[in-house]
């Protein structure tokens, strides 16, 4: 929760702070075209590159293999768009990261890493705080002793 706060509010700051060191370098009206040529840019990406994992993912279910790395660049790709149709440079370089294979490929092992723990961890129960009757303690309420 921490960590999501402080990088709401840290991340916009970067992204400003980068905006500005890239105008002092080429030029505010440069900085702003680039900016806003991003936007088709990830369209197109998330377009052209979206479809292609979406055929690589209906490839491999006609297959009969399981379509986890398939589904897993699909992730991948539509995020690395919408990075690059949210304003700034910091998100542009993630977000083509994101689109380019080689770098996706190295993302993937990490995400299905992430993913592959946290499906363990809510199948068995960790990590949300309920509490199981494990000893069998628990007894059954008379009705009649509910509305008292």
């Amino acid at each position: 929760m921490l960590v999501s706060l402080v990088l709401l509010i840290c991340w916009p700051i970067a992204e400003l702070l980068v905006a500005i060191k890239i105008a002092e370098a080429i030029g505010v009206i440069a900085t702003i075209v680039l900016l806003i040529a991003t936007w088709p840019v990830g369209t197109w990406a998330l377009r052209s590159q979206g479809a292609a994992a979406w055929r690589r993912l209906t490839a491999a279910v006609s297959e009969g293999r399981p379509p986890a790395r398939e589904a897993v660049d699909g992730a991948l790709v539509l995020f690395g768009g919408l990075l690059l149709i949210i304003p700034g440079f910091i998100t542009d370089a993630l977000g083509l990261c994101l689109l380019l294979p080689p770098t996706r490929a190295l993302m993937r092992p990490l995400l299905l890493r992430n993913v592959h723990s946290r499906l363990f961890a809510q199948a068995a129960g960790f990590g949300r705080g309920h509490s199981y009757d494990v000893d069998s303690t628990a007894s059954d309420v008379d009705q009649s002793q509910l509305h008292s």
